[in-house]
């Protein structure tokens, strides 16, 4: 008894390796320091890796807007700005605003209204994105690159955007906006004399329109402009989103926000362990099915190992077996042995798992925590009161063959067949009530427990809802720091 007590006293074990590095995002900061040496070359590389962890800056905006004229390009980015408190950087800041080693050369090209190099971008974009406050706050670059040479010139000097947010409308809209464009050269906001005038009469007074904005001049440009998008697409193609902006502002802006917001899908190594949770009849046991067939990975049900474990006769299963056999619910301690055994086996730790039917409340979700025992993915189930009523309590076994049936959705095939079905107890209506009385009184707690859960209607074609779990399987949540 006393070594007994002495095995629960002890500490829970450390998590794998694996587990610990996923959750702490170590897998994407060794990526992101690698990426940095490859490209800067540092001589000192510790050194720089020492810097670049205090830098502390992997999740700074990195964002390109590009697209043709008068998409909105201005707009999109100067918002942007403000919502990341990040660094604008265009044609304009660069020229005008920014005092850089070659800001004067670049603009005697543009004095003689000769065309700008692409070298001689890509210098100055390289040296104002290395400056310190581009470096911690990140940056908006707006309208570059401008085509696939520029773009390679970025990429070899270590300019590798996260986002590239490609606006597009059709020319005849384009060419209608660029001729009410104009510009407040205070603030540099574009406005527009049709779309978006501004209320303040002191900032209608001060607008101008922009030079080079004749219908002849705006063609020019969008002919290049089209020459040049297939090349820059296909460089960009896994991190780029189109984004129609020949629509209300507030929904291009709304588009653009959604998509600068996700994040990619990393090359780190990714082990499923999933939790499904949800009132009986809401569909976790076919979910659990198609997840675990598609992906490999280990389908637990709770309620089925505990059957299990009795059926083998384990020293475990005789100790859970008198609470099976009179309907009682089998201790945590006991459950959570026999979880904890199942979930550190090596094809769980190997290829991830899916586990249904546990944790029933704050509780247990606690002491699954305590052991170490924690998903990265947790999906609540919900389903209106009378769907589950129809789904369960219409139910039928024939005890023959074994065959499952529902009056409703799946009625026997012949009458004799019919005549012999059987209702297992459990899908009574009043069991049922009983069941979902006391999943509703956990469910809330359990949701505040798991603050990051995805939720799940139910109430929906299985093949639906199987493609609304697999995308939120594969994208990567937001890394947490610890």
């Amino acid at each position: 008894m006393a070594e007994a007590e002495e095995e629960d006293a002890a500490p829970p074990p450390p998590p794998p390796a694996g587990i610990y590095a996923e959750e702490r995002g170590l897998f994407q900061l060794l990526q992101n320091m690698l990426e940095e040496l490859l490209i800067h070359k540092p001589d000192d590389p510790i050194e720089f890796m020492i810097n670049h962890l205090k830098q502390n800056n992997d999740d700074a905006p990195r964002i390109c807007v590009l697209g043709p004229p008068a998409s909105g390009k201005t707009t999109v980015a100067m918002w942007l700005c403000k919502h990341f408190n990040a660094i604008r950087v265009s044609q304009e800041t660069l020229l005008f605003k920014e005092v850089l080693m070659q800001t004067e050369e670049a603009k005697a090209y543009k004095e003689r209204n000769q065309k700008i190099p692409n070298a001689l971008w890509a210098n100055l974009i390289q040296e104002r994105l290395s400056n310190v406050d581009c470096i911690k706050q990140g940056w908006i670059l707006e309208g570059f690159p401008e085509n696939q040479e520029q773009a390679w010139m970025l990429q070899s000097s270590g300019i590798f955007p996260r986002h590239v947010v490609m606006l597009y409308a059709p020319d005849t809209v384009l060419i209608e906006r660029s001729g009410g464009k104009r510009l407040d050269p205070l603030t540099q906001e574009v406005f527009h004399t049709t779309f978006d005038w501004p209320s303040d009469p002191l900032v209608q007074q001060r607008l101008v329109k922009p030079e080079d904005l004749s219908e002849q001049e705006v063609s020019k440009k969008l002919l290049e402009y089209h020459r040049n998008f297939p090349d820059i697409f296909h460089i960009y193609q896994k991190v780029l989103k189109s984004i129609n902006a020949d629509q209300p502002s507030v929904d291009v802006l709304s588009k653009v926000l959604a998509f600068v917001q996700t994040r990619h899908r990393s090359a780190a190594p990714f082990t499923p362990r999933i939790l499904f949770l949800g009132p009986p009849g809401s569909g976790k046991s076919l979910q659990a099915a198609l997840i675990a067939q598609k992906y490999d990975v280990i389908n637990l049900c709770c309620g089925q190992l505990l059957k299990e474990a009795v059926a083998d006769n384990t020293k475990l299963g005789e100790l859970i077996k008198p609470y099976i056999d009179s309907g009682c619910p089998v201790p945590d301690k006991l459950v959570l042995k026999l979880l904890t055994a199942r979930l550190s086996a090596l094809d769980c730790l190997s290829n991830g798992w899916v586990l249904s039917g546990f944790p029933r409340d704050v509780e247990q979700g606690k002491q699954l925590q305590k052991a170490q025992i924690n998903p990265n993915r947790v999906f609540f189930f919900h389903l209106p009161h009378e769907s589950i009523m129809e789904r369960l309590s219409q139910r039928r076994t024939d005890p023959v063959t074994g065959e499952r049936y529902h009056i409703t959705f799946r009625p026997a095939p012949t009458p004799e067949i019919q005549a012999r079905l059987r209702q297992n107890p459990r899908d009574e209506e009043e069991n049922i009530e009983k069941r979902l009385n006391i999943y509703n009184s956990n469910v809330k707690a359990l949701e505040d427990f798991y603050q990051d859960a995805f939720y799940v209607n139910a109430d929906q074609d299985p093949y639906v809802i199987f493609e609304f779990i697999e995308s939120c399987i594969i994208k990567p949540l937001p890394y947490k720091k610890h």
